[in-house]
Parts: C-alpha cells; sequence; structure tokens
C-alpha cells in the first residue's frame, strides 16, 4: 500500500512539472499510467486526473500571478468560449459522429506541432508580423512579461482574436463531446492562431484548466468517480511537482519548450486521427 502511495506522489510530481510547463494538464500521464500500470478502471483514472488538473492549476496559477506571467483578460475572454462549447458538446453527445471529430481535432494539433516547428527552426517567437488587432486593443488584451531566461522584457500583441476565440469554442465542443482535456487546444489556440509567446501562453492555460477541470469535478465526484485514496496523493504530488515546474518554466528559454512541447502534441494529434479511424495505440 505505502509502495503504491509512493509511486502516485512520484507519478503526480512529474505530471505536475510537465503540467506547469507546458500547460496541458497531466492526464497523459497519469491515466495511462493508473490504467496500465495499476489496473485502474478508466472513470477512476479520468475522475483523478480531474484531480490533479485542478491541483495543477492551482499550484502554476499562484507563481504565474506573481510573476505576472499570466494573461487574465485573455484567460477569461476565451473561458467564454471554451465554456459555451463544453455545453453544447455535453448536449450533443450520442448525436454527432465522434469518429470525424476525433480526426479533425487531431489534424489541428498536427497542424499545430508542424506550425510550432517552423518557429522552432527560425528562431523566432513570431514570424511574422500584422497590423495591431482592434478587438485585442479594444478588450486591452495585450501585455508583457519579463522573460528570466532572456533576461529581457518582451511585449506582445495579440492578434487575430475571432480565430482564436473559435478555436477555443472547439476546444470545449471536444471536451464535452470526446471526453478529453483540452489543454493543448488552448496553448495552441494563443502561440498557434492568437501569436502570443509560448511562455504567457502556457501560464495562462493553466488557470483556464483549473476552471474548466472545476466544473468537471463536480459531476465526477457527485458519480463515485473519485477515489480519495488515489486522488489525495496524486494531488500532493501534482501539486509540489507544479511548484517545481513553475520555477523550471521561468529559467528555460522558449525553444526548449518548444521541443518538449512539440512531439507531445503530435503524439496526442496522430492517437486521435487514428482513434478517429478505429485504431488504438
Amino acid at each position: 500500500m505505502i509502495h503504491s502511495v509512493v509511486i502516485i506522489l512520484c507519478v503526480g510530481v512529474l505530471a505536475g512539472i510537465l503540467g506547469a510547463i507546458l500547460g496541458i494538464g497531466g492526464g497523459i500521464i497519469i491515466t495511462p499510467v493508473l490504467t496500465l500500470a495499476f489496473g485502474l478502471d478508466i472513470k477512476y483514472a479520468i475522475g483523478a486526473s480531474i484531480i490533479s488538473v485542478i491541483a495543477t492549476s492551482s499550484g502554476a496559477t499562484i507563481a504565474y500571478v506573481k510573476d505576472e506571467l499570466l494573461n487574465l483578460r485573455v484567460a477569461m475572454f476565451l473561458e467564454i468560449a471554451t465554456t459555451v462549447g463544453a455545453i453544447i458538446g455535453a448536449v450533443l453527445v450520442g448525436v454527432v459522429h465522434t469518429g470525424f471529430l476525433f480526426i479533425l481535432f487531431g489534424l489541428l494539433l498536427l497542424f499545430s506541432a508542424w506550425n510550432m516547428y517552423g518557429k522552432l527552426k527560425s528562431g523566432n517567437e513570431v514570424l511574422h508580423k500584422v497590423e495591431p488587432d482592434k478587438i485585442a486593443q479594444r478588450l486591452r488584451l495585450n501585455s508583457s512579461y519579463y522573460d528570466k531566461a532572456l533576461k529581457k522584457q518582451v511585449d506582445y500583441q495579440v492578434e487575430n482574436v475571432p480565430a482564436g476565440f473559435t478555436v477555443m469554442f472547439g476546444a470545449g465542443l471536444a471536451s464535452g463531446l470526446l471526453g478529453i482535456g483540452s489543454g493543448a487546444f488552448k496553448v495552441m489556440a494563443m502561440d498557434t492562431f492568437m501569436k502570443m509567446p509560448l511562455k504567457p501562453s502556457s501560464a495562462t492555460s493553466n488557470l483556464m484548466m483549473g476552471v474548466t477541470a472545476a466544473a468537471s469535478a463536480t459531476v465526477y465526484f457527485f458519480n463515485g468517480s473519485i477515489k480519495p485514496q488515489i486522488a489525495a496523493p496524486l494531488a500532493l504530488g501534482v501539486l509540489f511537482g507544479a511548484t517545481i515546474g513553475t520555477r523550471i518554466m521561468q529559467r528555460l528559454k522558449p525553444r526548449w519548450i518548444r521541443i518538449i512541447f512539440i512531439p507531445i502534441i503530435g503524439y496526442m494529434g496522430l492517437e486521435m486521427v487514428l482513434k478517429g479511424f478505429g485504431v488504438t495505440i
């Protein structure tokens, strides 16, 4: 029993570190480990994963707000699209063919991975400049942050707000219809479509994931899918890991974050496409 708790704590720490750095939650690590290594029913694994997302968000958001890395206005604006999409997705469960959606959203993730590779290859956070976005200016979404790795203040402008809002609606729809975490889509919307630097994108995604997961956790709690003996040590490990992850992320250059991020979302995209065709990897 103690051995299992220690392993769960370690898994939580690793998930918390990656979740805080990349802004995608720890489900990609937690769910496979709990189901394959511990033989846990997928229902309970997802319930524990939801709790871990809240823990990651809580631990990371505190640090990112303090360091002014998180764009609160962007988070609150895009959360509208995610919430509405999730509600509609939940209503449409059983009506829309999920195979097509897995393929569509998987291709979106692969596109995002390719776009990030382009930025990585060019060595630039922003590939091109466009005219200031009027919506972003009106909503005061543009911001700045101090990059400890680059040792300079980075001013950035938010672009293509309608496109980012649409992708975020799709992310919510995917969560409601397919029961998947949408952290990767949140980062994709901000980094790929709205041209925000990767660090603020990741930090902002962490806050948004917590808001979304908190709503889902209520449902999982009342249907008995959350086991305290698993969720509690996992949450403690994740909280500790998220605290470490925020410190690491602050000192990582954007290039290294992309190097970590690209294979992860590439794998997630490929997995979703194959799942849409009925192939499981």
